[in-house]
């Protein structure tokens, strides 16, 4: 059993209270109490995708430097980002089925996303086996420039353009969301020092 101030314990903890303030998010006219999925499934990607950057760009450091504390906390971020990315495709299922009344597996950013988080598993997974530091930094950062130019050039359907709710204009909805996103990030820190304390040496 993790001690309580471990870091594991503490990412399940913050996953607890991450689950209770969503729980309590602000109805929105539309969506109605089912909008609160989306903040959650939006605060999720927004979590992988930030540990994809800094995976990267902490990567791209670690190949400059040569230095291996880099090269550990890319490969932590990396795993912390595809952690978060597979678990934010049934977030990203249960928003489809709860506001749109089915899912629509189709939807291009979704079958992309589905694409990515196949892929990215098989790389993590061969990147813990080969354990190279300088093909796990620079896999993590060819990963993220490729996945960035993709979704930048994929077709919007069921994903506007432009992000709905900081363009809402209502401040608690924007100061809900950002508060879930920075707790998102806390429990994305904490499942990152899990995955550091198997990759440092």
């Amino acid at each position: 059993m993790p001690k309580l101030n471990s870091p594991l314990a503490l990412f399940f903890t913050t996953l607890i209270v991450i689950a209770l303030l969503a729980l309590f998010g602000p109805e929105e006219r539309a969506l109605g109490t089912n909008v609160r999925i989306v903040y959650l499934h939006g605060a999720w990607v927004l979590a992988a995708e930030l540990a994809f950057v800094a995976a990267g760009l902490v990567g791209l450091l670690g190949l400059i430097t040569r230095r291996t504390i880099f090269h550990n906390w890319s490969a932590a971020l990396g795993r912390t980002g595809i952690f978060f990315w597979i678990t934010y495709l049934p977030l990203s299922l249960w928003a489809m089925q709860t506001n749109w009344n089915g899912l629509f597996l189709a939807e291009p950013r979704f079958r992309l996303a589905l694409i990515f988080a196949v892929t990215g598993v098989l790389l993590q997974t061969g990147l813990w086996l080969m354990n190279t530091d300088w093909i796990t930094s620079a896999a993590n950062l060819s990963f993220i420039i490729v996945l960035q130019v993709i979704f930048a050039t994929v077709e919007n359907v069921m994903h506007p353009p432009a992000s709905p709710i900081f363009n809402s204009g209502n401040v608690v909805i924007i100061s809900f969301f950002l508060a879930l996103i920075a707790l998102t990030l806390v429990a994305s820190y904490f499942l990152t020092r899990v995955f550091l304390r198997t990759t440092s040496r």
